[in-house]
């Protein structure tokens, strides 16, 4: 199976990077199962139901969101609704939070592909431990029992805790790969138990800023300590930011892992595999 997924959507210059490349990538490629994360998608801060349909639109098969999930107003109602929709698993079971943070998806070639959004510990908003989390999730659609492949999304802050993530899993899933820090890692790599990982793909956004946002008021704010105007997410030609994992139908483990860049600044990663 060949699985594609990219990185946190910032903004509208984010969206348009997906809607100008992400339909070629995932012809060229050929991929089976496309996931984005869009939680920055609306204005830098959430989504809603137009912004996640443009991204539907161009090619996506799951959104998942992380810690901005519930930013606009209308995404209590429509995460609850949306299956594709995917926010962090791991929040509190009594919170009893719509939505869902895991889903079995089927292909149309009947490739049965389950997807588990984590929310990190280190660093970010206190939430179920994570671990614990995947482990649950885990036994809702064993790898070959019940799923074909299963990927995993950990939205953390921490590169080390992805890397726990990686191993925790590592001979169970297909792939384990990172998101929210929004730079693209060079240390795609196959696991020793068979499991794809990557500290994190990226975002589709705009280098020319800090982390999506525009530089201006940011820096400003950090060299002055004085307010400045509100964050809003950088508006010049964005970079489409994933990895490409192809899996053994055999034993759902991944054969490959490649990054994926295309587009804007930085320099062009397009897998040799195709």
């Amino acid at each position: 199976m060949r699985l594609g997924f990219f990185g946190d959507v910032v903004g509208r210059a984010g969206r348009q990077a997906v809607a100008e490349y992400l339909p070629r990538v995932r012809a060229r490629l050929n991929l089976d199962f496309v996931i984005v994360n869009g939680e920055n998608a609306a204005g830098g801060f959430g989504i809603t139901p137009s912004t996640a349909q443009e991204i539907f639109d161009s090619g996506a098969d799951c959104i998942t969101l992380g810690n901005h999930s519930w930013d606009q107003p209308e995404a209590l109602t429509y995460i609850g609704r949306e299956t594709r929709l995917l926010r962090p698993y791991n929040y509190p079971k009594t919170l009893q939070i719509p939505g869902r943070g895991s889903q079995l998806f089927t292909t149309p070639a009947g490739q049965r592909v389950f997807v588990i959004q984590i929310h990190g510990s280190a660093f970010m908003e206190s939430l179920d431990d994570p671990i614990q989390g995947v482990q649950s999730a885990l036994e809702e659609a064993p790898l070959r029992q019940v799923a074909d492949a299963i990927f995993v999304e950990i939205h953390a802050e921490a590169t080390a805790e992805k890397y726990i993530m990686g191993h925790f899993c590592d001979g169970r899933v297909t792939a384990v790969v990172g998101a929210h820090t929004h730079v693209p890692t060079a240390d795609a790599q196959i696991l020793p138990g068979g499991t794809a990982y990557m500290t994190d793909a990226g975002m589709c956004g705009d280098y020319d800023s800090v982390i999506g946002m525009k530089k201006g008021p940011i820096v400003q704010r950090a060299a002055t300590r004085l307010p400045s105007e509100r964050k809003s997410p950088s508006e010049g030609p964005a970079t489409l930011c994933g990895v490409y994992i192809e899996s053994d139908d055999a034993t759902g483990l991944a054969t490959h892992i490649e990054p994926i860049r295309v587009g804007g600044r930085l320099s062009e990663a397009m897998p040799s595999r195709v």
